[in-house]
């Protein structure tokens, strides 16, 4: 190996050498050294040949081609011997021989033969590298350098700096870098610099690729890095080695020194070094690059050793250590200092003027610039975390920047935005100041500024161009500076400034031609777009595509050109993820970038919350609000902040504020701090105490002072400033000895602002000369001596040469903007504005450069999606009114599809953040330039309308599920889209607003194509596309659609030329949609269902038929799908069809309904489960119809569903039992189709069969409306037979008598049969409903069927009533005997004799039939109802009737009988005869009650057989035979009728009702008067009203009772009462008789005189004596009247029998 590596190199030495001494030149004196050397060189050459062949015999290594010779010992030993003549060779005059010596040079460090890796004997402390390279870079003498000889010198230094076996470092290799750039400078031949440029390019690529790269090729423990630190500071000669030769070498240091006190040492060292590098860095920068290199470039060109010396000390100054310690590696250092060489040359300044493209200092800086924007656009992640890198960028590229980014020459211009644009992208987190101040200063201010050049607007917006692609640099610029309490809103001014230029506001004032007005509207628009797609790419992962499947939601967001959201995506708001994101972004950055990069961000992750930072952002909205009205008001601006507590209440706060806000106006502070009220004066004092005046003259004071606000104009207000300025100084300045007080630092400071003013106001013509100044302040000291005339004179000069100002302030620069559209009077006018402005913005933008470069201002990296919703919230109405413009006046293709981006992006984050407001105004505006709307001018359509039209239905396709009532503006359009079709085709062009003729005709054909176009194929599928999709919408946004597309349906219906468009539609999406979750179907059929029923009554047939159809179908492939029982989903679908057949009066409509009905039953019956209450629903409204079809397919079809389906699947349709029988009983109550009605009735019996067959069912089914709070056991009543028999009693009360009587039947059918099954509470619910059949009786007396109602319903229902209680009295008895007596009572009060009769009579027979049964209470209940009806029925105005004979007479009896006066007059025949009827009812009533009496205490009939046989009795006596048989059946008779059952109270209190009866009847035939009156008047037709049967029945009546009772063993203690009552009755029965004067009177007695006789006669002879001693004269009056036989006869046996037993004769009587 080294055989041949020796043999290949000395071929290069020997011949190079050979060629340098076969030159002509060699021969001149002057190269004598030279050749002397090359023959030495050569000499030793040929001797080491000859070691070397023998080296070679014994070498078995194989032979490599161009090894490495670094162990080669002749290598080392004879390198310098062959360096020599090279090094005379180059600093020869001839180019030729320089030529072939660099050329050699080259190739020897090329094969790495030559890498003088070795001290140098000529300068110790460095290596003979660095002198190989001194002496490369030494051929160059300037711009007179032979141009082969420059070529040369680019070759061998680009080899020198890329090789892998040479390494040069710090000063040397910054000189090869200086080389090049001179030469590209300096050369006048295009190709060498080219050539230099390329080189500079690929030199910079390979130092800092080398520097990224070292990172990976070692990974270094900590310590290694220390000692890496400890050698570079403690040996400088060792800087130039590499210190990763081989990693054995520095494992080897490592282990050696890492227990050593040394390396503990060394530790504490670096970081001592590292605290005083920061101080030091703040004060002291070195030149000493930029110095060596723009000395070459300026100066002659020629390179002496003192430039050596100085760099090498230089290099190795206590700086530059210090500069060492922060790198972990030399080549860390290296490129840093190649990094600041071209800062510092990027920064020097140009001529005066418009400088020549070809100057020097021109190419430096644009040269500077191009490499900086390579190094920037290449950074690794070490250059871009290395804090010297980062300082760097701030200290000197920021400020370069500041200064080139308002250069005139657009070059330099376009590439400080290029440089800007990579810093944003690789290093915004450490520079977030100078971002701020580079957008603020630079960008929106050339933006904003009327006077800029179209050629800066124009690269501005290409750089803005770039940055709005980013999302990562857009969210953040928000973040960072629009939520940053203390920054700019350069978000906001952005959004709005870029929204000025796509509105092309601009452009007159610009100056441009139309072209480029154009072209610059659409970058701004570009720029607005690519804003909103960064947005929609951040919060991508909100949207949820509806047109993708679940399983693969990959969110297909509009497409960005980035795809700097991967990391950021992952973990928003999770910690877990957030440190899997740090982590993920190392893996991309090396282990420095994750170390450093993110360090000084690390802390402040938790900005990022955006409910902090949304916090964030109203306060400083607040703020702003405050500031600006403090620069209008600044009193109520301090008071507004105050209150919203944003500035302290002292005057120290309110002072600090007033310093530290640079968005306060000067002005305002100024006059502020002038005024005269307590408030302001502290302000001012506390304001001006801020400032520290030590060690500073008084007009440098002065300066800092109004530096920092502009002086009043107010004399007053400066005397105040002043006063306080003056006492400040000497307080900060107690020892100066100028001044003995402050007043002559007041004088002086008054007199200094005066001066100023003088000598620098434009309006003062005559200036102050030095000597009035001196001679003005003379005598101001305080002290004998004045102020030196020295001191005054310095003064005068300074201010003579400095007006004291304030700083720039750039909110005030902004301000004067010419008002109006006046363009500039002359482009050369523009131009030097535009420069004076540019010369402000530059010396603004470096001063804040400069302010900030040392400042570290924690930047947040934005991660969480949310940030999106604030920024689209601020920046929504910018953005539409740049797109709306954009659209409403340009017709540009391009333009138009930029606007129409927009609008879809910005409808898409709406969308994601349910921001309502902004996404309605968004798609209206879209809607609105479709010109589909309703009073758009359709015949201006053009390609942009089309586009727009097929925008809005994408938007529609792809963000349907957040449209919410937007759908409304999209469905409206796709309706009108509708009709353009229809116009464009030709179909139908009577749709133009207000076209009488076909005006297609007229349309001109450019916009024929265009409404054409709308039926294209595209559109038509794209549209299609909406509606079959909307099955992928989810459950709110199908709603919403459904909502819009019936709105929409409804508005198409009430034109004047209806059209079904959308209702078509929506039989479509239903189609679609049916198949969803119950869940959300029955919400979309909530709306539908409801359209429906809307257009389903429209009084188009057409429109109605259709819809109809639509609902039979929908419904009928619903039912398919079945129910599961307690769901109603079937119930709300088919409510449609009953909204119909109860709205809609056509009989066409109602019969398509019912076949609708009739036809799902015949084919769904087994799958409906609710629906059947809906379609009982609808038979019920058909039942009542007027049409027989109707009614009858009804029927028909509910009598198949009772008949039929009852039988084989009533468990499923228990649910609508209710509403089965509601609807039979409405089919019943149709009078027109009377066999319906019965057929309707006998359905029902069928249905109580079935609910008796399974009662259980009702139970289990608990139907899920009102039953909840029902017992179980009670359910079969409440839903099954309560239900039923209510409808039946809805027949009986609505119907004609055939039928009302077949339903009352019915009804006490299904009672008497299945009654046994019913519960106490069921039969009072069943009472109430029947007792209702009465209530019909209410009815006003003219209805004329009220009489026939009472004769035959109610007489029919009272007997079955009866007949009912009888049967089930068990359990009515106690529950409903009061009703029933009360009902019963109600009765006999009616004016219907029939029904009166009835009520006794049923009174009678619930009594006897059940009576056994009745307790006392009962009993009492029952004589209590017997006495009432008397009372009520006693026909009392029988005695106070009169006639009516006029006012007078009717108004004296009503005052006589106040009581009856409503029944005592009546005034026409009518109501005469009305009242008769009633009188006439109620002495029937008073009849059949006594007859009841009887009946119920005895026996039916049975006191008519006793006074039968008695009158037979009688006779026989008087024939003297008497029967054994009549006395058995006497005591036959005992034994029967209720009068065992009742209490002798009880028979007392009927005998009381009876003997009113009986005394009211005497009254009544004893006046004869009345009776007259009656008879005259009508009363009983022709014979004299008597009630003489009443007087004898009740008499009799009660004298049974009596004589019953009397004769009752069980009754003994009663008798003494009993027999006093009985007495009581006799004797005044027999003394009325006597007092009779009619014949026919007292024959109707015969039977009464009978029975007491008979009676009597029967008693006992105690008894008899008792009595007879009471009635004894009694009978012997009665002796003289004409009395008939059988009386006579018993008489006769009285007094017969009266003589035994009052002892007057001893004979028995027979």
């Amino acid at each position: 190996m080294q055989n041949n590596s020796t043999k290949t190199k000395e071929m290069f030495i020997v011949r190079a050498l050979e060629k340098i001494l076969a030159d002509k030149d060699i021969r001149r004196s002057h190269h004598s050294q030279l050749k002397k050397s090359c023959d030495t060189a050569l000499e030793q050459i040929k001797a080491e040949l000859i070691n070397a062949g023998q080296i070679a015999e014994g070498n078995e290594l194989p032979c490599a081609a161009l090894p490495l010779p670094k162990n080669d010992a002749a290598s080392i030993i004879n390198a310098e011997t062959y360096f020599l003549p090279f090094e005379l060779a180059c600093k020869s005059r001839s180019p030729r021989i320089v030529v072939t010596a660099l050329d050699c040079l080259q190739k020897l460090i090329a094969y790495g033969h030559l890498t003088g890796a070795i001290q140098d004997s000529a300068n110790p402390g460095h290596l003979l590298i660095d002198r190989i390279v001194i002496t490369i870079y030494g051929c160059f003498n300037g711009p007179q350098t032979d141009e082969g000889v420059q070529l040369q010198i680019i070759k061998a230094l680009l080899t020198v700096v890329t090789s892998q076996h040479v390494e040069i470092h710090e000063f040397t290799l910054l000189q090869a870098v200086r080389t090049c750039y001179d030469i590209y400078l300096s050369s006048r031949n295009l190709v060498n610099q080219t050539t230099a440029r390329a080189t500079l390019t690929q030199m910079l690529n390979v130092i800092f690729a080398r520097m990224e790269n070292q990172v990976y090729e070692v990974p270094p423990p900590p310590s290694t890095t220390t000692t890496t630190i400890n050698g570079s500071i403690a040996s400088p000669e060792g800087n130039g080695e590499d210190l990763t030769t081989t990693a054995t070498t520095t494992t080897t240091v490592v282990t050696e020194s890492s227990d050593s006190d040394e390396a503990i040492a060394s530790e504490l060292l670096a970081e001592i070094i590292t605290a005083a590098f920061n101080e030091a860095m703040k004060e002291q920068s070195s030149d000493s690059e930029l110095a060596e290199i723009e000395g070459s470039v300026n100066g002659n060109g020629s390179v002496d050793s003192s430039h050596s010396d100085h760099d090498s000390v230089e290099l190795h100054s206590e700086n530059d250590a210090i500069v060492t310690a922060k790198f972990t590696h030399i080549l860390q250092k290296d490129a840093f200092l190649v990094f600041r060489a071209l800062c510092k040359l990027s920064m020097k300044p140009l001529p005066e003027g418009q400088p020549d493209p070809k100057s020097h200092e021109l190419r430096s800086k644009v040269l500077s610039l191009h490499l900086l924007l390579l190094i920037l656009q290449n950074a690794g992640p070490v250059f871009r975390s290395n804090e010297m890198f980062v300082m760097a960028i701030k200290q000197y590229l920021c400020v370069a920047l500041s200064n080139n980014g308002v250069s005139l020459v657009a070059e330099v211009f376009e590439l400080s935005l290029s440089i800007f644009v990579a810093l944003l992208s690789n290093f915004k987190v450490h520079l977030k100041r100078q971002i701020e101040v580079f957008f603020k200063e630079i960008f929106l201010n050339i933006l904003e500024a009327n006077s800029s050049s179209f050629e800066h607007k124009w690269m501005v917006i290409q750089a803005l161009t770039r940055i709005c692609a980013d999302a990562q640099s857009v969210v953040d610029i928000y973040v960072n500076y629009d939520c940053d309490f203390s920054a700019a809103n350069l978000f906001e001014r952005l959004v709005n400034d870029l929204s000025k230029i796509a509105q092309g506001r601009q452009a007159l004032e610009l100056g441009a031609n139309p072209m480029q007005e154009k072209s610059m509207r659409k970058r701004g628009l570009e720029c607005l777009v690519s804003i909103l797609k960064c947005m929609v790419e951040w919060s991508k992962d909100l949207y949820v595509n509806p047109n993708m499947p679940a399983n693969a939601l990959q969110v297909q967001a509009i497409q960005s050109p980035t795809s700097t959201m991967q990391e950021t995506q992952l973990g928003d708001n999770v910690d877990a993820l957030s440190a899997h994101n740090s982590s993920l972004r190392s893996t991309h950055g090396g282990s420095s970038h994750s170390l450093n990069s993110y360090g000084s961000v690390k802390n402040q992750e938790l900005l990022d919350l955006p409910e902090a930072l949304e916090e964030r952002k109203m306060r400083k909205e607040v703020m702003e609000t405050g500031i600006e009205l403090f620069n209008r008001k600044p009193q109520k601006g301090v008071q507004f902040l105050q209150e919203k507590q944003l500035l302290g209440s002292s005057p120290t706060d309110i002072a600090r504020w007033l310093h530290d806000d640079d968005r306060l106006d000067k002005t305002v502070i100024g006059n502020y701090l002038g005024e005269n009220d307590d408030h302001s004066k502290e302000v001012m004092c506390a304001y001006i105490d801020a400032f520290d005046f030590r060690q500073l003259e008084v007009v440098a004071a002065l300066r800092i002072l109004l530096e920092e606000f502009r002086l009043p104009g107010e004399a007053q207000k400066i005397d105040r400033l002043m006063e306080k300025f003056a006492s400040r100084y000497c307080e900060c300045n107690p020892q100066n000895q100028l001044f003995q007080s402050a007043d002559t630092v007041y004088v002086l400071a008054f007199s200094i602002i005066m001066l100023t003013t003088d000598l620098h106001s434009p309006q003062v013509k005559h200036k102050m000369t030095k000597e009035q100044y001196i001679k003005m302040n003379r005598g101001i000291s305080d002290s004998k001596d004045d102020l030196p005339e020295e001191y005054l004179s310095s003064i005068y000069d300074e201010i003579a040469e400095h007006e004291i100002k304030m700083k720039n302030n750039t909110t005030m620069l902004m301000a004067p903007k010419p008002s109006g559209k006046q363009p500039f009077i002359t482009e050369k006018r523009r131009k030097l504005l535009w420069n004076m402005e540019m010369e402000v913005i530059s010396l603004t933008a470096t001063n804040l450069m400069q302010s900030v470069s040392h400042v570290k201002s924690p930047f947040t990296s934005a991660k969480h999606l949310e940030h999106v919703r604030p920024m689209f919230k601020m920046a929504w109405t910018p953005f539409l009114a740049a797109f709306s413009v954009g659209l409403q006046v340009c017709d540009d293709p391009e333009i138009a599809t930029l606007c129409l981006d927009g609008i879809r992006c910005a409808i898409r984050i709406a969308c994601i953040f349910h921001m309502s407001l902004e996404r309605d105004a968004y798609v209206q505006a879209l809607a609105r330039f479709t010109l589909l709307n309703a009073n758009s001018p359709i015949n201006e359509m053009k390609a942009k309308n089309i586009d727009t039209i097929k925008t809005l239905i994408m938007v529609a396709h792809t963000d349907g599920n957040y449209l919410g009532s937007s759908w409304l503006d999209i469905v409206k359009c796709i309706s009108q889209l509708e009709l353009a079709q229809l116009i464009g085709t030709g179909v139908r062009p009577q749709f133009l607003s207000g076209a009488q003729t076909t005006l297609k005709d007229t349309l001109n054909p450019s916009v024929k194509e265009h409404i054409g176009e709308t039926s294209s194929q595209s559109v038509v599928v794209a549209v299609d596309r909406i509606f079959t999709g909307s099955m992928r919408l989810d459950g709110d946004a199908i709603v919403d659609f459904v909502k819009a597309l019936c709105q929409v349906s409804v508005d198409e219906l009430q034109q004047t030329q209806p059209r079904m468009f959308s209702l078509q539609k929506i039989v479509e999406i239903s189609y679609y949609n049916m198949e969803r979750i119950r869940l959300q179907w029955s919400r979309i059929w909530q709306v539908l269902g409801e359209h429906f029923n809307t257009v389903g009554c429209n009084s188009n047939e057409e429109i109605a038929f259709f819809a109809l159809d639509s609902l039979r179908q929908l419904s009928m492939k619903f039912m398919e799908k079945g129910e599961f029982s307690n769901f109603r989903f079937q119930k709300d679908f088919l409510r449609p069809f009953e909204h119909i057949m109860k709205k809609n009066n056509s009989p066409a409509i109602r019969d398509m309904v019912v076949r609708c009905i009739a036809q799902m039953v015949n084919s769904q019956a087994h799958n409906i489960r609710s629906g059947w209450k809906n379609i009982f629903s609808i038979f019920h409204l058909a039942a009542g119809d007027h049409e027989e079809p109707i009614v009858e397919l009804a029927f028909q079809t509910t009598g198949k569903i009772i008949g039929d389906l009852y039988r084989r699947q009533f468990a499923v349709m228990v649910d609508s039992f209710q509403d089965s029988v509601k609807c039979l009983s409405e089919f019943a109550c149709n009078a027109r189709f009377p066999d319906t009605s019965m057929e309707a009735i006998r359905l029902v019996r069928n249905c109580a069969q079935c609910v008796h067959d399974a009662p259980q069912l009702f139970a289990e089914h608990a139907g899920m409306e009102n039953d909840a709070s029902v017992a179980e056991e009670d359910r079969v009543w409440v839903r099954g037979w309560f239900p039923m028999l209510f409808s039946l009693s809805c027949v009986v009360n609505r119907c004609k008598l055939d039928v009302r009587t077949r339903g009352l039947t019915v009804l006490f059918e299904i009672v008497k049969t299945h009654g046994d099954s019913f519960k106490p509470n069921w039969w009072k619910d069943l009472f109430n409903v029947i007792f209702r059949i009465f209530d019909n009786m209410k009815l006003p007396e003219h209805v004329t069927e009220k009489s026939e109602w009472m004769t035959t319903t109610c007489n029919h229902a009272l007997y079955a009533i009866i007949d009912v209680f009888t049967q089930y009295f068990d359990v009515l008895g106690h529950l409903l005997l009061e009703e029933l007596f009360a009902q019963l009572h109600w009765c006999v009060q009616q004016n219907n004799e029939q029904l009166a009769r009835s009520g006794t009579n049923c009174l009678e027979n619930l009594v006897i039939s059940n009576g056994f049964k009745f307790n006392e209470v009962t009993w009492d209940k029952t004589c209590q109802c017997i006495l009432d009806i008397f009372n009520a029925t006693l026909p009392k105005e029988l005695l106070s009737w009169r006639p009516s004979k006029g006012n007078e007479p009717q108004l004296q009896l009503q005052h006589q009988l106040p009581r009856r006066a409503s029944s005592t007059v009546h005034s026409t025949p009518l109501e005469a005869h009305n009242s008769f009827e009633g009188l006439h009812i109620k002495c029937v009533v008073q009849l059949e009650l006594i007859q009841t009496m009887d009946n119920i205490v005895f026996f039916p009939a049975t006191s008519r057989k006793e006074d039968a046989e008695t009158l037979a009795q009688a006779a026989a006596d008087l024939t003297g035979r008497q029967t054994q048989q009549q006395l058995q059946l006497d005591c036959q008779r005992e034994e029967q009728g209720m009068y065992g059952y009742l209490r002798t109270r009880q028979l007392f209190t009927l005998a009381e009702c009876l003997m009113q009866s009986h005394r009211f009847a005497k009254r009544f035939n004893a006046d004869q008067d009345q009776r007259n009156l009656l008879w005259r008047a009508g009363f009983k037709g022709t014979v004299k009203p008597n009630l003489l049967k009443q007087e004898t029945a009740s008499l009799a009546c009660v004298l049974r009772i009596f004589f019953k009772m009397y004769s009752d063993e069980n009754r003994r203690s009663d008798w003494p009462g009993i027999e006093q009552e009985l007495v009581q009755v006799s004797k005044e029965a027999l003394a009325y008789y006597l007092s009779l004067q009619s014949e026919a009177h007292r024959d109707a007695w015969t039977s009464l005189l009978l029975l007491i006789l008979t009676r009597l006669l029967k008693m006992t002879d105690a008894r008899f004596a008792t009595h007879v001693s009471n009635y004894y004269s009694l009978l012997c009056e009665m002796m003289c009247f004409d009395l008939k036989p059988e009386l006579r006869s018993v008489l006769r046996r009285v007094f017969m029998r009266i003589g035994p037993v009052f002892n007057i004769m001893n004979v028995n009587v027979k």
